[in-house]
């Protein structure tokens, strides 16, 4: 048994660093912000810089122009719109990645825009189109049983099924919306349990207590969570005493 341990990371600005160094580590795969909800020029290539030295999977994490909002606003783009703003941000982890010499592996959209693309197919297939026109080869991070797996595969790219380690489920597939204060997992003990059942039944617990079928390619955590790298280290090693492999999408 196999899944890919991701992390949203790279969302410092400046001299405020969080926790990168310390999850990078023990994850597979980093998305790493490209400017518009965190980060900076700066921030970008040290990230990317210590992704190449730990052997971790480089993936944008591209999202809306909100650095107030931290992405997590819903903001109006046209079709065309959302395809411009989704390439220039991989052309922006890219140029660092080429200079690097390090692979640019997948795109994982963040927040708002992640969410609203999960339900909204004009906005999966944009993103998806954004992808396509750069590289078909890249891999489309999107929630699972979501609009944007059926835009992947309209486009004909890659896509990987994403669940949450730290994120609360409602009996639709979707995540509860961090405007509810059951959103986060606040405790290790919780994320963790949640992330093995996922990975070993392929079925998640919603916050009514419904069992619910989804796919897991890779799991996510948060690098601004409180409890974001003792939830790396000790999911880590819980996958180590099961058997489970972390490994990179692509990777057998």
């Amino acid at each position: 048994m196999k899944i890919d341990l991701n992390c949203d990371i790279g969302e410092s600005f400046g001299n405020y660093k969080l926790n990168d160094e310390q999850i990078l580590p023990h994850i597979t795969s980093a998305n790493i912000a490209c400017g518009f909800h965190a980060g900076d020029p700066f921030i970008l290539y040290e990230t990317v810089r210590l992704a190449k030295k730990y052997g971790v999977s480089v993936g944008a994490h591209p999202s809306f122009p909100d650095l107030l909002g931290f992405g997590r606003r819903e903001m109006k783009f046209t079709e065309d719109e959302i395809y411009q703003l989704v390439l220039y941000q991989i052309g922006a982890i890219y140029s660092v990645c080429k200079a690097q010499n390090v692979e640019l592996h997948h795109v994982k959209p963040h927040g708002a825009l992640y969410n609203m693309a999960a339900k909204d197919s004009t906005l999966a297939i944009a993103i998806s189109k954004a992808i396509k026109a750069f590289d078909p080869n890249l891999i489309l991070y999107g929630l699972a049983n979501s609009k944007m797996k059926d835009a992947a595969s309209e486009c004909n790219i890659p896509f990987a099924s994403e669940v949450f380690a730290d994120r609360t489920y409602n009996d639709d597939g979707s995540l509860v919306s961090r405007n509810n204060s059951n959103a986060v997992f606040e405790n290790t003990q919780d994320a963790i349990n949640q992330a093995i059942k996922i990975v070993t039944t392929q079925s998640v617990t919603a916050i009514n207590g419904k069992t619910i079928q989804i796919q897991a390619d890779t799991i996510c955590l948060h690098s601004d969570s409180q409890i974001a790298v003792r939830l790396a280290t000790e999911l880590k090693s819980e996958f180590k005493k099961r058997n489970i492999h972390i490994l990179p999408i692509g990777v057998s």
